[in-house]
């Protein structure tokens, strides 16, 4: 299992970074081939842990908030763990009914059902100018979206800026 430690507003150390490795290596037991994102940070008293875990196409995602590190990182273990027999007991009760076939056959019809339900209801089109994120942020908040879709000036690529669950921003963009 590849996994990527990275710290905001904390120094990552050796003992800390073992014990996510420790931790999150645990997962690699369930499958074999995964690569996990671990992003740690602290404000104010909260000690904050992400994982984002890419598993086959699969995105398993865990955040966990306390006022210590290692419990943060403890309970998102966890989390993810709970996600994971979730998904193998969903995969497991469609694989007694009927097989393998029966399981490639009710993904397909799955696949099938969602391509049929989802339709493009509305096209909009704009102009966009460069911007800056902070400038796109203003231009979201003032047409009331959770979204906004602008060109950032400094990548000259096209990006989005969104309103993440705890009143802070996010920003997607192009991986070149």
């Amino acid at each position: 299992m590849k996994i990527t430690v990275r710290g905001k507003n904390i120094d990552v150390t050796p003992a800390l970074k073992d014990h996510v490795e420790k931790k999150i290596g645990k997962l690699e037991k369930y499958f074999e081939d995964a690569e996990a994102q671990v992003k740690l940070g602290v404000t104010k008293d909260s000690h904050i842990v992400e994982v984002t875990v890419l598993i086959d196409g699969l995105i398993l995602r865990g955040e966990e908030s306390t006022s210590d590190m290692y419990s943060s990182i403890d309970l998102v273990l966890d989390k993810l763990e709970r996600q994971i027999h979730k998904y193998k007991t969903k995969i497991n009760r469609k694989f007694r009914k009927g097989g393998l076939k029966a399981v490639n056959e009710q993904i397909a019809r799955e696949r099938a059902s969602v391509e049929e339900e989802a339709r493009v209801v509305r096209t909009k089109r704009f102009a966009m100018k460069p911007m800056s994120v902070e400038e796109a942020i203003l231009q979201m908040n003032l047409i009331g979206h959770d979204f906004f879709v602008f060109v950032n000036a400094d990548t000259e690529s096209v990006n989005v800026v969104y309103r993440r669950r705890h009143g802070n921003y996010g920003l997607i963009g192009p991986d070149f």
